[in-house]
């Protein structure tokens, strides 16, 4: 069967079974909207993405949907506080295409990364977690900067989950760790730091999507190639897409690499 957006959107309905929040398809933008109309509150899905880890992964792919909208909508008609949770904040990782305010109209707390990433702010609940915005920010008394601080703080704390591949003499470092947080180990720069002096060739890093971080020992032009293919499946395959692009490391910042055919770029 071949799975098409409209049949995705009738699929997810069925699956999800809350009769009481509202299901709006565009197709244009080719997004499911779902919302709980007591609150306004809810969550937007792209659907290609979905469509491409469904062709892959069938049921687990909806299964993941599915959880992740019951878990947001759920946490979105709770109120929720900072303050004696600090361990539970930490930053993310989001495309610079990602929305900078709630649906509310209220701005979300994030600070600028690369030409292509932003880092946004979140309260972990458990099993998912809710974007910081101002309005929980000026309820709480809390500064942009304090907030920074402790998520950065949180981040370095994290236990990484490191698998290592080599493909046609290229050294490939897999973090996934499955805890939410895996491309956010992007911006801890101990790990960075750490993988810089063993690595012998250049050092390329990706964040396709939002769990799973990669760094590369690339020494040679082969590796650039298969890096750009990994990329570039992760992101089709991610429930949270982050970008295609990899980057260069080197002098402690991240240079956006674009990797046509063979030719291997230049730092």
């Amino acid at each position: 069967m071949k799975l098409t957006s409209r049949k995705l959107v009738e699929l997810l309905k069925e699956r999800i079974g809350n009769k009481e929040w509202e299901y709006v398809f565009d197709r244009e933008k080719d997004t499911l909207r779902i919302e709980n109309p007591s609150n306004n509150k809810g969550v937007t899905l792209s659907l290609p993405p979905i469509i491409a880890k469904w062709e892959t992964s069938k049921e687990k792919a909806l299964e993941e949907v599915v959880y992740y909208v019951t878990e947001a909508l759920t946490v979105m008609s709770e109120t929720q506080e900072l303050t004696g949770k600090e361990k539970s904040v930490f930053p993310v990782i989001r495309s610079t295409s990602f929305p900078i305010e709630s649906n509310e109209g209220v701005k979300l707390c994030y600070s600028d990364h690369t030409a292509e990433t932003r880092v946004y702010y979140a309260l972990d609940l458990g099993n998912t977690y809710r974007l910081i915005d101002e309005k929980m920010m000026q309820k709480e008394g809390w500064t942009v900067d304090q907030l920074k601080e402790i998520a950065s703080f949180n981040v370095r704390s994290l236990q990484s989950v490191v698998k290592e591949d080599v493909v046609a003499g290229n050294i490939f470092y897999f973090f996934s760790a499955k805890d939410g947080y895996d491309a956010s180990r992007i911006l801890n720069e101990s790990i960075l730091q750490t993988y810089k002096e063993k690595i012998e060739g250049q050092m390329a890093v990706a964040v396709p999507h939002q769990d799973v971080f990669i760094i590369v020992d690339v020494r040679n032009e082969t590796g650039f190639d298969i890096l750009a293919q990994l990329t570039m499946s992760f992101f089709a395959s991610g429930t949270i897409p982050i970008t295609a692009l990899s980057f260069l490391y080197e002098n402690k910042k991240l240079e956006p690499v674009f990797i046509l055919g063979k030719n291997k770029p230049k730092a």
